[in-house]
């Protein structure tokens, strides 16, 4: 065989070599890329896996929680909605409450992962008796839980929920047949957060849900007190009226210093509804430090601004529910002081140096439980 045939079967043989192993590395690239699809809890090479551990990656991986958080990342939600959403566990939520100068306390508040995708917060004040905040307590989550499996609108299902409750306590209150039940009422201020990043609150009286972003304090909900002019005008057209006491505070039907309640049947002809006004919020981790639910205890003698600079000194949640809720007390408040603090991607990034004193507290609170 000649020199110049051996040269060409050589190159002839390395082509075929060359082509055969172009084919088998494509052949592992494509494997490997089913592999990932059929196992998105390994996301190896990944920003979710960036070290091919196959470990969840924690939020303060990427910058964003504060390293006194350590949480996974919910991966199906954020492969939804395409950037990073941290889990937000139950066990650093901050809860709080207590009696103030009160003989009992008729403040209830519940925390729970109500599904697999959505988080249940909520603030009960009762009045006139706990009647009506225990039966909240013990039955809200219920109806929102069966509400949720048939209607995807949080914000309906807060509604449905909150007048369905409603006419189930009537009945209740109806078979105890003790009359002097019908002026128990309780606000109701409640929060769901599903996939960690969608945020729907309803409310009903004057306790509070609020958001610090960017270390500013941003409302959820909006007191329903016969001083706003649109509640003030149902009452009167349902045959109410409003009164005002010797410090100013307008009542409907001189009993009532709210609008909107779940209970108080005696005034349900004159205006007072258990319709809650509702608000969704798209959180962004990045910039949303935490949720706050407080009952009037609290947010009568505190401002909103000034209860997030408070959290914002704080180490954990935990310990800024307690210390918010003391710090009511101390300042004046007589009334039970309940808060509720939900931690979120921001937390503790915005640092506050001061917190503000207002010198009309003591005259606030005086006159708001007299």
């Amino acid at each position: 065989m000649s020199a110049a045939v051996l040269i060409t079967l050589a190159r002839s043989g390395g082509f075929h070599m060359r082509r055969r192993a172009l084919l088998t590395t494509r052949a592992l690239q494509d494997d490997r890329r089913l592999f990932r699809w059929l196992s998105p809890a390994r996301l190896s090479n990944s920003r979710f896996d960036p070290d091919g551990s196959g470990r969840p990656t924690t939020w303060d991986s990427f910058g964003i929680w504060d390293n006194r958080i350590d949480e996974p990342i919910l991966l199906p939600p954020s492969i939804k909605y395409g950037k990073p959403i941290p889990k937000v566990s139950l066990s650093n939520v901050g809860c709080a409450s207590l009696i103030g100068q009160r003989k009992e306390n008729e403040d209830r508040f519940q925390v729970s992962q109500m599904t697999d995708s959505v988080l249940y917060f909520a603030v009960f004040d009762g009045h006139g008796g706990p009647q009506a905040a225990d039966f909240c307590d013990k039955y809200m989550e219920k109806y929102i839980k069966d509400l949720v499996a048939e209607e995807q609108d949080l914000e309906v299902v807060l509604t449905k929920a909150f007048l369905e409750i409603d006419k189930a306590l009537a009945r209740h209150l109806h078979f105890s047949g003790n009359a002097s039940l019908l002026s128990a009422g309780t606000t109701a201020t409640v929060a769901l957060l599903r996939d960690g990043i969608e945020l729907v609150v309803g409310s009903v009286g004057d306790s509070r849900a609020l958001l610090c972003r960017k270390g500013k304090a941003v409302k959820l909900t909006v007191d329903h007190t016969p001083e706003r002019k649109d509640e003030k005008e149902r009452i009167k057209k349902s045959g109410g009226y409003v009164t005002w006491n010797s410090l100013g505070q307008a009542n409907v039907n001189g009993r009532l210093a709210m609008t909107r309640s779940i209970g108080d049947f005696d005034l349900k002809t004159r205006g007072v509804i258990a319709e809650p006004e509702t608000k969704r919020v798209t959180l962004h981790h990045a910039h949303d430090a935490f949720l706050v639910l407080t009952t009037d205890g609290v947010n009568f003698i505190m401002n909103s601004q000034e209860i997030c600079d408070v959290i914002n000194q704080c180490h954990d949640p935990r310990e800024a529910a307690q210390l918010i809720s003391e710090q009511a007390i101390q300042y004046g408040s007589e009334d039970n002081s309940t808060i509720i603090v939900v931690p979120f991607g921001a937390w503790g990034k915005q640092k506050s140096s001061h917190t503000s004193y207002s010198f009309s507290r003591n005259f606030v609170s005086s006159g708001r439980w007299a």
